[in-house]
C-alpha cells in the first residue's frame, strides 16, 4: 500500500506517483491513466485504447442516430 499525498500545482490538485508505481504501470510522463471507481475505491490502470475506441464508436452512433434513439425511448 503506498500512501500519496494531495499537492496543488497551478490551479488543480494531484499526487505524485513514486517511480515503482510508474513501471509496475509501464507508464511514463506524458502517458494517460485510467481512473476507475470500484466498490472498493479506486483503481488506477494504463489506458485502454481499444475501450478508447468502442466509445468513440458508440458516441458516433448516438449522435447520427439521435432521434430514433429519443423515439425508441418512449
Amino acid at each position: 500500500m503506498k500512501h500519496l499525498k494531495i499537492r496543488k500545482i497551478g490551479n488543480s490538485y494531484g499526487v505524485i506517483l513514486p517511480k515503482e508505481v510508474l513501471e509496475q504501470l509501464q507508464a511514463g510522463e506524458g502517458d494517460e491513466l485510467t481512473l476507475t471507481r470500484t466498490p472498493g475505491g479506486f483503481t488506477l490502470g494504463q489506458r485502454d485504447e481499444k475501450f478508447r475506441r468502442t466509445m468513440e464508436i458508440a458516441e458516433e452512433f448516438m449522435k447520427k442516430y439521435r432521434n430514433t434513439l429519443r423515439e425508441l425511448a418512449k
